[in-house]
């Protein structure tokens, strides 16, 4: 790989070597349409058990593994930042499977527009859904600006110190670099084009649903205005959704499939929406 590439690719991992190793098969040089001068990959590892280090210098030796700081996603993401070389940072996750023309997507959106330091690439699943239990961070019109698939000129995510390490989890950290990024001022492109495959993953039951809990109350506490959108109504609103729109219409469908974890979502849902009251008051 080129010393002074266009975009460093960072992709945070931590004990899924499998689901890495089929990201990295889709960025390997030739697969990518952008030639292998003009990027370079970076696996940022928060693995304990085992790490990814041997399988990249055995399979994928174009890449460079770098160790992570053990704090969760935000922290191994900045931690990845700090080894680029690139003028661009291109941010992927590790169960994501890149299109071939991905970074050349990007490449044509900076040149077309020399203004926008902030492109959202386009997220869409490998499948239908086969059972309710599944979920995915589909993205096919933009706004949200998910870890999973944007770029950012790499002088501006160091201007805003990157994404917030007080975010243990995967979650919430990117709607708060989001809004750090509408705060200022700068808007974002949605490219159809910078596309990754996102398959269906399991939603994760009650753990999950706590690291939400945790996530959403540290973002309130950093960002109490936002309050006014994530209330008791905006939960009660998301009940409602998937209650009678995913739920009761799914039934047939996914003939049951999945309902238990429907079913422990709606009861988590309501749960935020009385602490949302209990904090209003």
């Amino acid at each position: 790989m080129n010393s002074s590439p266009v975009f460093s690719v960072i992709i945070p991992t931590y004990h899924r070597n499998d689901s890495l190793a089929k990201c990295l098969d889709c960025l390997e040089p030739g697969v990518q349409t952008l030639p292998p001068e003009h990027y370079e990959v970076i696996v940022t590892d928060d693995g304990s058990q085992t790490t990814a280090e041997e399988m990249l210098r055995e399979r994928y030796p174009w890449a460079k593994w770098v160790a992570g700081p053990r704090k969760g996603p935000a922290a191994n993401r900045n931690n990845g930042a700090k080894y680029a070389q690139g003028e661009w940072l291109v941010f992927t996750d590790d169960d994501c499977l890149p299109d071939p023309q991905w970074l050349e997507a990007y490449v044509n959106a900076i040149a077309a527009d020399s203004s926008c330091l902030v492109f959202e690439g386009r997220t869409y699943v490998d499948r239908p859904r086969s059972t309710l239990a599944e979920t995915s961070p589909v993205n096919e019109s933009g706004g949200y600006l998910w870890s999973c698939n944007f770029a950012i000129q790499k002088q501006l995510f160091e201007s805003l110190a990157g994404f917030d390490e007080r975010f243990p989890y995967a979650d919430m950290e990117d709607v708060e670099l989001r809004l750090r990024l509408l705060a200022i001022g700068h808007r974002f492109s949605f490219l159809k084009l910078a596309s990754v495959c996102h398959p269906w993953r399991y939603k994760g039951g009650w753990t999950k649903f706590k690291q939400h809990r945790e996530s959403t109350l540290l973002y309130l506490s950093i960002h109490p205005k936002e309050a006014t959108h994530i209330n008791s109504i905006y939960y009660l609103r998301y009940v409602y959704r998937l209650l009678v729109w995913e739920t009761l219409a799914g039934i047939t469908k996914y003939k049951m499939r999945g309902l238990k974890s429907n079913l422990i979502e709606i009861i988590y849902l309501l749960n935020m929406a009385l602490i949302m009251m209990c904090k209003s008051k």
